[in-house]
């Protein structure tokens, strides 16, 4: 049997997001929406590619997530070198620069 073609995004899905009015409204959203281990994978890649931007070795990073070396090699293939435009890495330096000018 043919595999059917790639699915259309759910663009309904992130303009969702887009719309949430606070932190804790996010937190309670994502909990309704996805397994708790699931949301461990997520937060987990993203402290993987969070301790990527700052130069932290694999093994540094595998001490503070429990990430295997294959997930974090695949978070700075994917999130960092060449995903989707490189915008985990620009948020995640956006973020910095306004915890910096904040202090």
């Amino acid at each position: 049997m043919a595999k059917a073609g790639k699915k259309e995004r759910s663009i309904a899905l992130y303009e969702t997001i887009l719309k949430l009015k606070d932190l804790d409204e996010c937190c309670r959203f994502f909990d309704d929406l996805c397994t708790p281990t699931e949301l461990r994978s997520m937060e987990q890649r993203f402290d993987v590619a969070v301790y990527l931007k700052q130069g932290l070795v694999y093994l540094d990073i595998l001490d503070k997530t429990g990430a295997s070396s294959a997930t974090i090699s695949r978070v700075r293939r994917s999130m960092l070198d060449n995903g989707a435009g490189g915008v985990v890495g620009h948020v995640i330096d956006r973020v910095n620069a306004e915890k910096e000018s904040e202090a």
